[in-house]
């Protein structure tokens, strides 16, 4: 049976229509999803045959919240079950200027990170945009408490699913539902560099974060394989001229290593490397994931990099620590509920 959850607007528009009713029936149906109904039955202000009608050729299925893990700081881990019995991840963040968001974009993650939990095991599948939409309601619901920043940074790379990451940020966006400022929403990327330029044109008040971690050719390729496909010289070009087309700043995210790529000659060759460009450096002190046998940079230490990088004149903060008590890397949660 069809979810009538995750059909187009346009598709529910013509379904409806085509049942005789008015065309504004979708608009209150959309409603009712973005409010977290779970059935037709709780949407007040539709008849009783028009929700018998639905309820017999049209399922209304939603993510379900499998486990849910709470830090002492408030951030909130939720494994997510997929209708098709997949599993995603999202991350329920406290902000002084409001709560945020973080959410995948796929099933695992072919981009081979050696750092990550995402990726072992690859990709199994894209999620649809109503999906990522279902992400957010149903932590929206469970949290009982408002979302106002989203971004895509969970399991997946946002720009290897473009096309369903573009209608997610269209849903969410939509006044008529959630009606989130695209000023609030930042998708992450490795470093895909096409889509870089498409997302410009596409999205200019959306927020761009480039997975960088490494400051030279060779020692990202160690870490990243898309690196070998993409290279850092013309990654740093593609940034250079999205922040021109937009007059957005980027931000860098720097998962900091210990003895890796933490020392003062990294943070020299991060300044020739950014040197001129309107960006924000954010070092994140790399959450353990046993298998890549890596580990993050002691708080100290990464204070210590973040003020050589300040001396340096390149901006940076060390990200404050979220739920360090809690299955914190990307993926992890996933990865130890289903091996």
């Amino acid at each position: 049976m069809q979810n009538f959850k995750y059909l187009t607007r346009k598709e529910r528009k013509e379904i409806l229509v085509s049942l005789g009713e008015k065309s504004f029936r979708e608009k209150q149906v959309f409603e009712w999803i973005c409010k977290g109904a779970s059935s037709f039955d709780e949407m007040t202000n539709l008849s009783s045959s028009l929700k018998e009608r639905l309820n017999a050729s049209y399922s209304f299925d939603s993510i379900k919240v499998e486990k849910v893990q709470v830090s002492k700081d408030g951030t909130r881990k939720y494994l997510l079950r997929l209708t098709d019995d997949n599993f995603v991840e999202a991350v329920f963040m406290k902000y002084e200027y409001g709560n945020s968001l973080c959410i995948s974009t796929q099933v695992g993650c072919n981009m081979g990170c050696v750092f990550c939990a995402s990726t072992i095991g690859g990709k199994v599948r894209n999620l649809s945009s109503f999906e990522m939409l279902d992400e957010y309601i149903m932590v929206s619901k469970d949290a009982n408490e408002p979302i106002s920043h989203v971004v895509l940074m969970g399991m997946g790379e946002p720009f290897d699913n473009y096309e369903e990451v573009k209608g997610f940020i269209n849903l969410i966006h939509d006044e008529d539902g959630i009606n989130l400022s695209l000023r609030n929403i930042t998708v992450s990327s490795c470093g895909i560099i096409p889509k870089i330029a498409e997302f410009a044109k596409d999205f200019p008040q959306v927020g761009l974060a480039i997975s960088l971690h490494r400051s030279n050719q060779a020692a990202r390729e160690s870490l990243m394989p898309i690196a070998k496909k993409y290279k850092l010289d013309e990654l740093i070009k593609a940034c250079k001229d999205y922040s021109q087309e937009t007059k957005n700043r980027i931000t860098f995210e720097y998962a900091l290593i210990d003895g890796e790529n933490d020392r003062k000659e990294d943070a020299q060759e991060l300044k020739k490397l950014l040197s001129g460009m309107m960006c924000h450096v954010n070092l994140i002190p790399l959450n353990k994931v046993i298998e890549s046998g890596l580990e993050g940079s002691p708080r100290q230490k990464a204070k210590s990099f973040c003020e050589e990088l300040t001396r340096l004149g390149i901006s940076s903060t060390v990200r404050r620590s979220l739920g360090p008590d809690i299955d914190a890397a990307c993926g992890q949660l996933r990865k130890n509920s289903t091996c």
